[in-house]
């Protein structure tokens, strides 16, 4: 039976690392599109953070060659982005065995999302195997830094999931800790903004994705459908 994996890889040089670093109130998400030959073409959706902090941070990043927003709505924008670097030139100094990196791509494994954090990738995958997983675990061990979170059989019964990221769950807990929710309210969107240093406007907007997220994980699916 095949395994579901969470887990954060620790490289700096992996493809966005730096722009993550540079806008860390900005959730990225990156699709890597491999029929570009050496370069895969990235497709990235950011939610929150600064628009122009993030594409400055693109212009300013050194794996980045060009990149073109193709779609917005409200604080969640999509990018395509072309790299400046093939995969082996960027990552070729920081990995001591790159044909084993190659042999990556060719694992039982299916990684169906990936997070760019500060200083790495977060990633979720399905495996074939146990043995799929610990070669590609063992990998990353080895050359750079891995931390699981989470590996389950496929299928096996998991405690209920929320569903919200880490930072609507710190939003969360910051607003709620501090008063936010009270009535009377004893804190204000900008005293959340100030203790998670990031905009009023990005509070409220991760605060409301969490909202949604909450409603629609939980009450929402025990709604009856409305009336034709």
């Amino acid at each position: 039976m095949g395994l579901v994996a969470e887990f954060d890889i620790y490289c700096e040089a992996l493809p966005l690392a730096g722009v993550a670093s540079d806008v860390p109130d900005a959730t990225l998400t990156l699709d890597l599109q491999f029929n570009h030959g050496g370069r895969p073409l990235f497709l990235v959706t950011v939610h929150d953070g600064s628009r122009t902090a993030c594409e400055t941070a693109f212009t300013a990043a050194y794996d980045v060659g060009e990149w073109t927003l193709v779609g917005h709505a409200g604080d969640t924008r999509r990018y395509q982005v072309f790299p400046a670097l093939s995969l082996e030139e960027q990552l070729g100094e920081h990995l001591d065995d790159l044909e084993g990196l190659e042999a990556l791509a060719t694992a039982d494994a299916i990684i169906e999302r990936i997070e760019v954090i500060p200083g790495g990738w977060r990633q979720t995958g399905w495996f074939a195997d146990r043995d799929a997983f610990s070669r590609f675990s063992s990998f990353w061990q080895q050359n750079a830094g891995f931390q699981l979170h989470r590996l389950t059989q496929e299928g096996e019964s998991e405690p209920p999931g929320d569903g919200l990221t880490d930072r609507q769950h710190e939003a969360l807990r910051i607003a709620y800790e501090r008063g936010y929710f009270d009535i009377p309210r004893q804190a204000s969107l900008e005293d959340v903004a100030e203790e998670l240093e990031i905009t009023p406007s990005s509070v409220s907007e991760r605060l409301r994705r969490a909202q949604t997220q909450l409603i629609e994980e939980t009450v929402a699916t025990m709604w009856p459908p409305l009336p034709n």
